[in-house]
């Protein structure tokens, strides 16, 4: 210790120390004592608990009661089948009638005893033994009779024996044998049609009629098991016969065919309205009304195809669902108008869908003019949207189908809440309508054009005049109204930048309508751009479009496309201008970036031209540097750097200049200019930042030019600098040009010396490599052992101190 405390403190110190260890080891032998005796104490065996049956009794009965009638049944299926004729007529009829009358019987007495589960698999196994006893009677007494036709009767018998044994008094406990009957009951009618040969309207008639009987029993049955089958029944028979109607429909030649096959369209629609009436869960009701709804737009429908042209089979349906809207005010049960009224919007979904290849080919047809520019006006506004792309059949009712809709939505739609979300549906399909109905119609070349304009120009308007800074309710925040609205202004903006595009492409066919269209656009957006709100996205549009005009502009002057590059670089400047305006405005950033997509196009308009090129470089540089004479882009400085130095590449590669120092000296004067007064102004800079890449851009491509230089005037022009670099470093005590000039100075005197090395080496003795080799390893073992030594001191310093 440096400072040794007196002896009395350090008494005190040192008693502490060991009162705190008695009272440690004290503790510590306690706790052992305690483990000790706890080994050596007698562990009883813990009590083994009883295995836990993994299933319960009455799942294990049933499965035993199951599977019993299920063996009894495959043997007395196989006995019917297979050991038949071992026996006598007599014979036969006594065995089955002995097993089947004995095995009905049986459930009655073991009802009695309370054997209910044993009961229903003896029961089962009688139901399923009077099937076999139909089979035999057929093989026996009926083999002439048609399979089908006896299969009917068959059906039909067995149903009324099983629902009669079920509701015996004695059986009546008994819950398979009534949903059985139930289950029968859905083949008599079926096979009956089907043996009778009616054709496919017999069908449809047949499981129509099932479905209404199934639906009958399971809105007035209380039994669930029996409900639930009929409830299965109807909707799969209901939806088999449906859908043959339907085919029947779509298929139908003339009005008898389509009249007859909306006669059973409309009965499954009554079946399934009827159902809708009377449940009582508002979803399985609405459901059933959606069904009943889209029956009857179905049924009336095909009516109206067989007497319409086809061009009208498509609006005649979307009349039948808009018609369905009346069941707002009719007096109907809640579920049941809900479901009307999704059915009636099922129509108009599917109505809007048959319309979108129209309008998808009007939208994207146009852009296959890029390929023809300039070939000379289509004939009309329908070759104009065609010219690589087929014109969809039955196109023309796609207007008046488009208007209902949207006339539906304005219309129809009254809740607040959903009042917003059917202003975007309706702007959309207003939208889609004025932009089919040219090529609709076959307007001329220039008056769909001129549509296509106006609906740019009314989608514009639209969006400025939404509502959308209604009243807040807290300063600062927005009502909740204009957020409704919100989505409603954003659609109206992204359909006038759709049609825009489209009209651009399609006014490519001519010089002037190219012209005019790009002219129109550019001062529409531009106009639109005063309302600040929009302003994020007619700015840049308005850029855009100024920049395919000033394109446009050149190549019908018959200017190269360098020269055109000078006149689109005027786009950049107007936006360096405009962004300085707006200042933090939210449209600053898309301003600036559709002036710099627009400096780059101009840039790639002059790559073939060298001279123009750099000229186009520099001229992006000084937009650049204007730019970044404002405090919040002063990073833009370095873009403006960058574009000056690579102008001036541009410049000298286009003269032959082949010296690197010539490409780079340029760039290190600004960049060493620069550091120092970055230096001067923040002295604790370091040289590194301030100086480094300067040196670097000019001294690193110098040096590998020197080292593949024969001649001496470039080494030692570079070693001079590099000197006088390290001398300089030296003298201001600055590590960049220290390190770099002496590194550098180092390799151009290796380089100069490098053939009278290899000389060298050649003339000394073969030895010397591997001796100095070996000093060279014994120093650095040398070196190695000297630092563990002086870890080893500083350890044992360390261990002294306290």
């Amino acid at each position: 210790m440096t400072y040794p405390l007196p002896p009395v403190e350090e008494l005190r110190l040192i008693d502490a120390e060991l009162w705190q260890l008695d009272a440690r080891r004290a503790q510590l032998l306690t706790r052992r004592a305690r483990l000790v005796a706890a080994l050596h104490r007698p562990v009883p065996p813990m009590p083994l608990a009883p295995p836990r049956p993994e299933a319960s009794a009455p799942r294990v009965q049933n499965v035993l009661l199951v599977l019993g009638g299920v063996l009894l049944t495959i043997a007395a299926v196989a006995f019917t089948l297979v050991s038949w004729g071992h026996l006598g007529i007599a014979g036969r009829a006594l065995v089955l009638g002995a097993v089947t009358l004995a095995a009905l019987a049986a459930p009655v007495a073991l009802l009695k005893r309370g054997l209910g589960s044993t009961a229903e698999s003896v029961a089962g196994l009688g139901l399923a033994l009077t099937v076999l006893d139909a089979y035999a009677l057929h093989e026996v007494a009926f083999t002439g009779t048609g399979g089908t036709a006896y299969a009917a009767l068959a059906a039909a018998a067995l149903a009324g024996l099983w629902a009669a044994y079920g509701l015996l008094p004695p059986t009546a406990p008994l819950r398979s044998p009534v949903p059985a009957a139930l289950l029968s009951t859905q083949l008599p009618l079926l096979l009956w049609a089907l043996a009778v040969g009616g054709g496919p309207y017999r069908i449809a008639s047949a499981l129509l009629a099932t479905a209404g009987f199934d639906t009958v029993v399971a809105l007035m049955s209380t039994a669930g098991a029996v409900r639930l089958v009929a409830a299965v029944g109807a909707c799969g028979t209901g939806a088999l016969g449906a859908w043959t109607a339907g085919w029947l429909s779509w298929d139908a030649a003339g009005p008898s065919a389509a009249a007859r096959a909306a006669a059973l369209l409309a009965l499954a629609a009554v079946i399934a309205l009827g159902a809708a009436w009377r449940l009582e869960q508002p979803v399985t009701a609405a459901g059933g009304a959606v069904a009943g709804g889209l029956l009857l737009v179905t049924a009336l429908g095909g009516l109206l195809r067989v007497t319409l042209p086809d061009d009208w089979t498509v609006p005649g349906h979307l009349a039948l669902g808009v018609a369905l809207l009346a069941a707002v005010r009719a007096p109907l049960p809640e579920p049941v108008r809900r479901g009307l009224l999704l059915a009636s919007g099922a129509v108009q979904a599917l109505a809007l869908l048959w319309t979108v290849p129209l309008v998808a080919v009007t939208l994207l047809g146009p852009v296959a003019r890029a390929t023809h520019v300039w070939s000379g006006a289509p004939s009309d506004a329908r070759a104009t949207v065609t010219a690589d792309a087929p014109w969809p059949p039955h196109a023309v009712a796609v207007p008046v189908v488009l208007a209902v809709v949207t006339a539906v939505l304005l219309l129809a739609v009254r809740d607040t809440t959903w009042r917003p979300r059917a202003l975007v549906g309706a702007l959309t399909l207003a939208w889609a309508t004025a932009l089919v109905l040219p090529a609709v119609l076959e307007l001329p070349y220039a008056a769909g054009l001129s549509v296509q304009g106006v609906t740019t120009a009314a989608a514009l308007l639209m969006a400025g005049s939404i509502r959308h800074h209604a009243p807040a309710q807290e300063p600062g925040r927005p009502s909740a109204q204009a957020t409704a609205y919100l989505p409603a202004q954003v659609t109206a903006l992204v359909l006038a930048l759709l049609t825009a595009l489209a009209l651009s492409f399609g006014a490519l066919a001519t010089r002037t309508a190219t012209l005019t269209v790009l002219c129109a656009l550019t001062a529409l957006f531009a106009g639109a751009s005063l309302v600040s709100r929009l302003a994020p996205v007619t700015a840049p549009a308005a850029l855009t479009h100024a920049t395919a005009l000033a394109v446009a502009t050149g190549a019908a002057a018959g200017w190269q496309p360098s020269h055109t590059a000078l006149l689109v670089l005027a786009v950049p400047v107007a936006a360096a201008l405009l962004a300085a305006r707006l200042g933090d405005s939210p449209a600053t950033v898309p301003v600036e970036a559709a002036g710099a997509a627009a400096g780059l196009l101009a840039t790639g308009l002059a790559l073939a031209d060298p001279p123009m090129l750099a000229l186009m470089l520099g001229l992006c540089a000084v937009i650049t540097a204007g730019v970044a004479i404002r405090p919040d882009r002063r990073p833009v400085g370095h873009a403006s750097a960058a574009l000056f130095a690579l102008a001036a590449w541009v410049r000298l590669a286009s003269w032959g200049v082949s010296a690197p120092e010539a490409y780079t000296l340029p760039v290190t004067v600004p960049a060493l200019f620069l550091g120092v007064l970055r230096r001067r102004h923040d002295p604790r800079t370091s040289s590194w930042t301030a100086y480094g890449p300067g040196l670097g851009a000019t001294l690193l491509p110098s040096l590998a030019a020197a080292w593949g230089d024969p001649h001496w005037t470039r080494p030692l022009l570079l070693g001079t600098a590099a000197l006088l670099l390290t001398l300089l470093g030296a003298r201001h005590r600055l590590q960049a040009p220290l390190v770099l000039g002496g590194g550098v100075l180092t390799l151009v005197a290796l380089h100069e010396l490098a053939p009278y090395l290899v000389q060298m080496a050649g003339a000394l003795p073969r030895w010397v490599p591997p001796a100095l080799a070996g000093l060279l390893l014994l120093a650095l073992g040398a070196t190695y052992e000297q630092r563990i030594r002086d870890v080893r001191r500083v350890r044992e310093v360390l261990g002294k101190m306290n």
